[in-house]
């Protein structure tokens, strides 16, 4: 197995809650962040809700500078610096513009898209005739690597700095990418996660899919229903999550907090064959996933305390409790507590499994199980295979040891994880 990887620190700007302190409240109380947005309405899409972390100016002015905000059309770029130097700061370090190069800390951090209303307006100047006009930050802006060149600069690290992306698994990939190179010994620590811009340029070809709800626009905190008998499709969303990563012995040498332990995981691929397809899951590959994952972590299905699913609301919802229970060998009476962050943030899209991961990795320091609000009408499908009562409707206070988190993203990629209380 390598070196032993820890999480020493932890961002996240979330719709609902910027910060670790205001996430962890919301998602404790089952607090909604999804809004109704006129804009959509305005640009004729069905769906007019969606998920958008509040953040004000004054609050953008603590994290950049105002250079570094001139221009700055990319609001994934700015979630993800954001909650990449929370994390940093989190887990004891600085952020000093004259400090010399750590070589032994590199980032991985994921996008699906980024800066497209800056892309937008680069078209629209450059149909004009106006290519001098489009100003020295569109390429940085505009390049799928662009919230990693951002956080290399501005925290000094100097070992890989990469950005990876596979649709909606690209959070959950993200981390385990980060944590396989400092178990080879390549790097002492990684800053790992992803973001994903918001609006009408990111949302319309969802919409224009017909895969997000259309019939929740009066009562938007209603409108993503994860495993719910009326859930009529996703709701959007948009964000960063973030973790410092690190060996222990690097950990524990500089006397760092240690939130949990990142055990193993497993990345893989349906290759679009046998069920699977570019919109969806080749049902032996995401099976294959989650049991490879749980033997390269080095634990049993029956210690799994939770499990975080990907779970958007849509019709693969059952397909993928039907996956959990044939990977690992559970029973109706014996399958462990699930839950779907979704339910309150919408699918955050590039950035859904980065803070689904904080999510479920706060279950395991603070000993509880938050709620997957909207599912008082379980689907007839997923109640023929577990119990209501694994889906938590409220809070559920008790020790987490063990919480296995996975993403099931466009192209029929699959990753999962799984983390675990920290044990010396």
């Amino acid at each position: 197995m390598g070196k032993r990887i820890v999480i020493t620190g932890m961002g996240v700007v979330a719709p609902n809650g910027v910060g670790i302190q205001q996430f962890l409240k919301s998602i404790q109380d089952g607090i909604s962040g999804i809004r109704y947005f006129e804009e959509l309405k305005e640009h004729g899409f069905s769906c007019c809700i969606g998920g958008v972390p509040e953040v004000s100016e004054e609050l953008k002015a603590t994290y950049l500078t105002s250079l570094q905000l001139k221009n700055f059309n990319s609001s994934g770029i700015l979630y993800g610096c954001m909650a990449g130097m929370d994390a940093w700061r989190d887990a004891g370090f600085a952020i000093d513009s004259e400090s010399q190069v750590d070589f032994d800390t590199g980032i991985v951090f994921g996008t699906g898209q980024s800066g497209v209303d800056k892309f937008r307006e680069a078209i629209y100047k450059l149909d004009d005739g106006k290519v001098r006009r489009l100003g020295s930050t569109t390429v940085a802006q505009t390049m799928a690597s662009g919230i990693s060149a951002y956080l290399g600069g501005i925290l000094g690290c100097g070992n890989q700095v990469t950005t990876n992306s596979s649709a909606c698994t690209t959070g959950t990939e993200a981390i385990l990418m980060g944590a396989d190179r400092i178990r080879q010994g390549k790097a002492k620590r990684m800053l790992v996660g992803s973001c994903s811009d918001h609006g009408t340029y990111i949302w319309g070809g969802f919409d224009a899919m017909r895969v997000m709800t259309y019939k929740h626009n009066q009562d938007p905190k209603s409108g993503s229903r994860p495993m719910s008998a009326s859930a009529s499709g996703f709701v959007p969303g948009s964000g960063a999550g973030a973790f410092l990563l690190e060996d222990l012995e690097s950990a524990k040498k500089r006397g760092a907090t240690i939130y949990a332990e990142v055990l193993g995981g497993h990345i893989n691929s349906g290759g679009q064959r046998n069920g699977g397809s570019m919109t969806a899951p080749n049902a032996e590959a995401v099976q294959r996933c989650i049991q490879s994952a749980i033997t390269n972590a080095g634990i049993k299905a029956e210690e799994i305390d939770c499990i975080n699913g990907h779970l958007t609301a849509t019709m693969k919802d059952a397909m993928e409790i039907r996956n959990w229970k044939e990977a690992l060998g559970y029973s109706k009476e014996n399958f462990p507590l699930i839950n779907s962050l979704k339910s309150m943030t919408g699918h955050c899209l590039a950035a859904a499994g980065s803070i689904e991961s904080v999510a479920a990795v706060l279950q395991i320091v603070h000993g509880f199980v938050f709620p997957s609000i909207n599912c008082e009408d379980l689907h007839p499908e997923i109640e023929k295979m577990i119990l209501h009562e694994s889906i938590p409707g409220r809070i559920k206070n008790l020790e987490v040891n063990t919480v296995a988190k996975a993403s099931f993203g466009f192209g029929d990629v699959n990753a999962c994880i799984v983390f675990q209380k920290f044990k010396d």
